[in-house]
């Protein structure tokens, strides 16, 4: 009996483990989601074309066609449709206004009368 609770434990223990893998692995791709839709956001704020959108999520769809061994196939899709956002140009340019109207309002000369 005693052995039979000992292998019960030893069960317990794994299947702990493997939730707590699991956990782990879907606040990763909890992560990355929120990622993603917060540059959708953006993009939608800066009035991206329909087009432009699709052109982005069909070259991320091709890229991960073939699924890597050895990595969850959602977060590869969701990693690469991240980096393909982050890589559009509306974005880029709209991150350069950011930093050049910061870096006109830190400017350390002043005019006095």
């Amino acid at each position: 009996e005693l052995q039979q609770k000992v292998e019960e434990t030893e069960l317990l223990k794994m299947e702990l483990q493997m939730l707590e893998t699991e956990r782990v692995r879907l606040s990763l791709v909890e992560e990355k989601l929120m990622d993603v839709l917060q540059l959708l956001q953006q993009l939608r704020d800066l009035n991206i074309s329909k087009r432009a959108l699709g052109k982005i999520l069909l070259s991320t769809l091709e890229s991960c066609r073939d699924p890597q061994p050895g990595k969850a196939h959602l977060f590869e899709v969701l990693d690469t449709l991240y980096h393909e956002l982050t890589a559009c140009e509306l974005l880029q340019s709209q991150s350069l206004e950011k930093a050049q109207s910061c870096q006109s309002l830190s400017n350390p000369l002043v005019i006095s009368c």
